[in-house]
């Protein structure tokens, strides 16, 4: 007589979600604001709009990315307590551009088979990034599916919503030629161009992730982790500080196609290379990729992860207001008439 089966022989454990869900719900709790009157657990999150108030024409900021193939390393390395923040990152960057406070976001794992001590890692990371960005994490889904997923392997999304007021969304017709174009420093890769990344430095190159690279200053395996800088804070303040007519967070594509996104059809941005210092890890692919700089540009941050504009007797100013705040920042170029784009010459 065949065995009875049960969801759990079929490979989901129903009973491991659920003692997972009040675990989940502490690490939410650390990042919980009043504006959440209820989050994890319930069919949906509900959020108060209490950062509405005194605005004229409240608007509501949503965006959506996932990690990608950086998961690759953190399988492969077994590491997966910073791949949260780097999901935390790629959405509220994104948002953050039209000055928007972001308020709550979501989360979705999907999985072959549920592991708990991957689980909390993942979300322990998530949670972080939301202390980072100021804002709660308020729910989520983690979805078993067997059979879809290799062995430990495993898909990480988010989902960030913010707040602004509609008159404090950055204007591209406010923008003039002369205005100018200031780099924010990235921390390396971030979360994008890892398929080429890997293709290069492991495939090809044969590097080993546990191997220290010297021009690199650590193991292979450390650079590739290195979490998605967060520049909510930062930016907030720069839009609270100073005129910023336009900003864009760099991320696959590179400047040439993320910067023109906040330009007028009327300017182009003549970026000057070599203004800002690019971090080691982009002269290693590209060196052992034999990769033309025009790839790199269209691939990479290449040490920039969020480009501004602001009015020209601004620039120096920002520059320096960043700095004090422990954030390198570089005058790379300044808008010209011509068609919207971009070029680094």
């Amino acid at each position: 007589m065949a065995a009875r089966l049960t969801y759990k022989s079929a490979g989901v454990d129903i009973d491991l979600k659920e003692r997972l869900i009040p675990l989940f719900g502490r690490l939410a709790g650390a990042t919980r604001g009043a504006q959440v009157l209820e989050g994890i657990g319930g069919f949906g999150a509900i959020i108060g709009l209490d950062g509405a108030r005194g605005m004229k024409t409240p608007v509501l900021v949503a965006g959506t990315d996932g990690v990608g193939t950086k998961l690759k390393i953190a399988f492969a390395t077994g590491r997966h307590d910073t791949i949260g923040i780097d999901c935390v990152a790629m959405c509220v960057n994104d948002i953050v551009c039209h000055n928007a406070r972001p308020l709550f976001f979501l989360d979705y794992i999907g999985c072959g088979k549920l592991n708990q001590r991957l689980a909390l890692a993942i979300v322990k990371g998530v949670a972080k990034g939301c202390a980072q960005a100021g804002m709660a994490l308020v729910g989520g889904e983690t979805a078993q599916m067997p059979g879809l997923y290799r062995p430990g392997e495993y898909d990480l999304a988010g989902f960030a919503v913010g707040l602004v007021d509609r008159s404090r969304i950055p204007n591209p017709a406010k923008m003039r030629a002369g205005d100018a174009v200031i780099g924010l420093a990235s921390v390396g890769l971030h979360s994008n161009g890892y398929s080429l990344a890997r293709k290069v430095l492991i495939e090809r190159a044969k590097l080993k992730l546990n191997a220290r690279v010297a021009e690199l200053g650590c193991a292979l395996g450390d650079e590739l982790l290195r979490p998605t800088r967060i520049y909510v804070k930062t930016a907030l303040e720069l839009f609270d500080r100073f005129k910023i007519k336009g900003l864009a967070n760099i991320t696959g594509g590179g400047i040439i196609e993320n910067l023109p996104r906040v330009m007028p059809k009327d300017l182009h941005a003549n970026i000057r290379r070599g203004s800002w210092t690019v971090p080691p890890i982009f002269d290693l692919i590209g060196r052992l990729g034999k990769i033309e700089q025009s790839e790199m540009d269209r691939t990479f941050n290449n040490g920039l992860g969020m480009v501004a504009i602001a009015a020209r007797d601004q620039g120096e100013a920002v520059v320096k207001h960043l700095r004090s705040r422990k954030q390198r920042a570089f005058i790379i170029g300044e808008l010209v008439r011509g068609p919207r784009g971009v070029t680094i010459a």
